[in-house]
């Protein structure tokens, strides 16, 4: 099989020992396939931003919770968070203990209070009515609170996390009352944390973000500040989606020069002596992903080029929830790689709704029923988003290995497994 447009993969060896394929013919399309070797280049890029001491990075389990890559990720050093009790169960099984794991609540039931609380983990709550009804089921013990650093970030409107149009974190005017909850259920003060949103490519604004939250820490009285175990920034740490338009890289030096001396000289200043840590999940994650699929169909309607694949936002949620861009590698199929000059095309999958687009008037070389595609940067908020909707299955998961050996990480989902819920008699 020739490659049409593969550079990107051909640098990094990302299939290793195997082509595209040779992986859809063991496991079928669609296909997501992680690459080892790149997840622990970006764990590793993260943890060296600073060598201060306490200094960490907390995962967001959320980017993708397969507990294989979760196994890789507390490898190599980095603890995680949860966001649910399914979470929380797939943590656990990968590995990670109750202190180093994070449980980052948002409009929670107090049920699931109590099961965070009975498995040993800080809980970190984002409002004053969540703070008062864990000081109900939780007196006299630790908890995080989540502040609204009142600056954003984000490629879209749905992935900023902080300022005034957001649902989450408390605002810094009402530190007095999330003191007075504190004292009235005699709870500690354990942590704080904030995030600004997701996707951002320049450090200043991060730091700029965590400036606040330092600031507030100044605020809390002696006695709460010497009590504090963790200070976290939160994420957002964006990655190149336009790869094949050569689009830069998020400085991870400058990032790592301003974070450490912040951090740094905050902790002389003040004496703090607990964690810092940093949130990125899509760093870690998106770039060791990708989805492989086949070219079923190409027609036109109208002047629009149209490429059919199995890849409806069923699989690959991001470009019909956030018009999110994803470059694409083209692996030729039997028609070779005669007839492949640039033309706009627009690669959709195979769901019945008109939104269904994967690119929209991309110019690409042309395709052909029969070649393979890959959707690059899939390995965060893509498998995690995916669902059965029109009672598709799940696709397998596949991870080349540090050698360069595929392994299956996680089977295609059955027509059984579909119906196991169900009560049918």
């Amino acid at each position: 099989m020739s490659d049409i447009r593969s550079r990107y993969s051909d640098e990094l060896s990302f299939f290793g020992a195997n082509t595209p394929a040779q992986l859809l013919e063991k496991w079928g399309s669609p296909l997501y396939v992680y690459n080892e070797n790149v997840l622990r280049r970006r764990c590793r890029e993260l943890m060296a931003l600073s060598a201060h001491a306490g200094f960490g990075v907390n995962y967001s389990v959320k980017a993708n919770a397969n507990p294989v890559l979760l196994r890789i990720i507390r490898e190599e050093g980095l603890v995680v968070d949860a966001m649910s009790p399914g979470e929380l169960y797939l943590d656990k099984l990968a590995g990670f203990t109750p202190d180093q794991i994070l449980y980052i609540a948002n409009n929670i039931s107090p049920d699931e209070m109590r099961q965070a609380l009975e498995q040993g983990v800080l809980v970190s709550v984002d409002s004053l009515s969540q703070l008062e009804t864990l000081g109900r089921l939780n007196r006299g013990g630790r908890v995080m609170v989540r502040f609204n650093p009142g600056i954003g970030a984000g490629h879209h409107q749905k992935v900023v996390t902080a300022g005034k149009e957001t649902k989450f974190g408390v605002t810094p005017d009402l530190l007095d009352e999330v003191l007075a909850i504190l004292k009235r259920h005699d709870m500690r003060l354990a942590g704080i944390n904030h995030h600004i949103g997701s996707l951002f490519m320049e450090a200043d604004g991060y730091i700029a973000a965590a400036s606040v939250l330092l600031e507030l820490a100044e605020r809390l009285p002696a006695d709460v500040l010497r009590g504090l175990e963790i200070i976290d920034f939160g994420g957002g740490f964006g990655i190149p989606y336009h790869k094949y338009e050569g689009q830069p890289r998020l400085d991870m030096a400058d990032l790592a020069e301003k974070l450490h001396a912040l951090i740094s000289d905050w902790s002389a200043k003040t004496g703090y002596a607990g964690r810092f840590l940093v949130e990125p999940g899509r760093y870690v994650a998106a770039e060791c992903g990708m989805i492989l699929t086949g070219v079923n169909n190409v027609k036109y309607n109208g002047d629009t080029c149209y490429v059919g694949t199995d890849v409806g936002f069923n699989v690959l949620a991001r470009p019909a929830m956030y018009d999110s861009f994803h470059d694409l590698e083209i692996y030729a199929g039997p028609a070779g790689t005669a007839d492949r000059a640039e033309k706009e095309q627009t690669i959709v999958g195979n769901i019945c709704e008109s939104g269904d687009i994967l690119a929209k008037k991309r110019l690409l070389p042309a395709l052909h029923e029969g070649d393979i595609l890959g959707i690059l940067d899939a390995g965060a908020y893509g498998f995690s988003m995916s669902s059965s909707y029109t009672q598709r299955c799940r696709c397998a998961e596949v991870l080349i290995d540090a050698e360069g050996k595929a392994r299956l990480i996680r089977r295609r989902e059955t027509p059984e497994d579909l119906a196991r819920c169900y009560a049918v008699d």
